[in-house]
């Protein structure tokens, strides 16, 4: 009888150990890709149950109770984290509880560039399919509801940049990021703002830094371009500025803009209006922010396009010299 207890004894220790083996092996040995790379997505909600079925469906696994008790061994069967995943190389069930615990999810970037609309910034977001989108149908202002803002335009009030996410992410959280991002750069550019200017409000300079955006695209003319549309709300005179009217004419810019264009009154024609216009025109990035209350000092009034293929302009103090710049520059005189 002691035998036979000393046999079962040395069978049960020997079938752990081969158990144990197997286990092991399972564990550590990397599972062959089905197709390279391999990229599977985990919904919320999800758990590893449940996932396991799944991947053996899509060929990872060979079956599924073997990564779900693992996980269960290892207590990382209820940390798994919702998103979508890439795997590159073989991956052991070990290495890939650990991806699925740490939420090493694939993350996907979206950039929006300064001087872009809000409207050309919603048309990006329902573009990306990695994207969840919850304001498709609402409008301008209801999108601004659902972000949190009180604001009822929703126009600068985002600011330019690259967004990085990863699948399940919704396009409300990317405009509240944006929109919390433009809100900390506007409100810090304020409070470095030179004294005496123009403005009522840090919302002005918004509206002034998205007509900046608009006018130039080297860095190295903002702050002169600033100063020119300072200088004139100072006198005051108009600020005639074409990027506002183009704004103002909305569907109807076909590309080019006529005389008449600039004698049509709309709440953004700068030519037949006095300050500025009622909202910005586009999202201007920090550079034009810190343009806008940062201007350079300087007694210009006027600027013209030189091209020059840099975007450079001429910029004169009179009319008389800003004539003889359009008539160098623009006319080919």
């Amino acid at each position: 009888m002691k035998r036979l207890f000393l046999w079962l004894s040395l069978l049960s220790i020997l079938l752990a150990l081969i158990v144990g083996l197997l286990a092991w092996q399972f564990a550590n040995r990397a599972l062959p890709l089905p197709v390279l790379p391999f990229i599977f997505t985990v919904e919320k909600g999800s758990n590893l149950k449940a996932l396991a079925k799944k991947l053996t469906g899509e060929g990872l696994l060979p079956e599924p109770n073997g990564l779900w008790l693992l996980g269960r061994l290892t207590d990382k069967a209820t940390g798994i984290q919702a998103g979508t995943y890439q795997l590159d190389a073989p991956i052991s069930p070990v290495a890939l509880l650990k991806k699925l615990n740490d939420g090493d999810v694939v993350t996907v970037g979206i950039t929006f560039v300064e001087g872009i609309t809000f409207r050309q910034m919603r048309e990006q977001l329902a573009a990306q399919s990695f994207l969840t989108i919850r304001t498709k149908g609402l409008s301008d202002k209801e999108v601004l509801t659902r972000i949190g803002a009180l604001e009822t335009n929703p126009e600068g009030l985002f600011f330019p940049d690259t967004y990085r996410f990863s699948a399940g992410a919704t396009d409300v959280d990317i405009l509240k990021i944006s929109y919390q991002a433009m809100q900390k750069k506007l409100n810090l550019a304020w409070t470095q703002r030179e004294d005496g200017l123009p403005y009522k409000s840090a919302y002005e300079a918004l509206i002034m830094a998205s007509i900046i955006e608009k006018e130039t695209g080297r860095a190295d003319e903002r702050a002169l371009i600033s100063s020119v549309f300072i200088n004139r709300l100072r006198i005051p005179m108009r600020l005639q500025t074409d990027p506002t009217v183009i704004y103002g004419m909305g569907a109807n810019f076909d590309g080019n803009i006529r005389r008449r264009d600039l004698t049509a009154d709309t709440a953004y024609n700068t030519y037949t209006r006095d300050g500025l216009p009622p909202t910005p025109i586009a999202m201007p990035g920090l550079g034009a922010l810190m343009a806008a209350v940062q201007p350079a000092k300087s007694d210009k009034l006027y600027f013209v396009a030189t091209k020059d293929g840099l975007g450079s302009h001429a910029f004169s103090r009179t009319l008389d010299e800003h004539n003889r710049a359009v008539a160098k520059y623009q006319l080919g005189r």
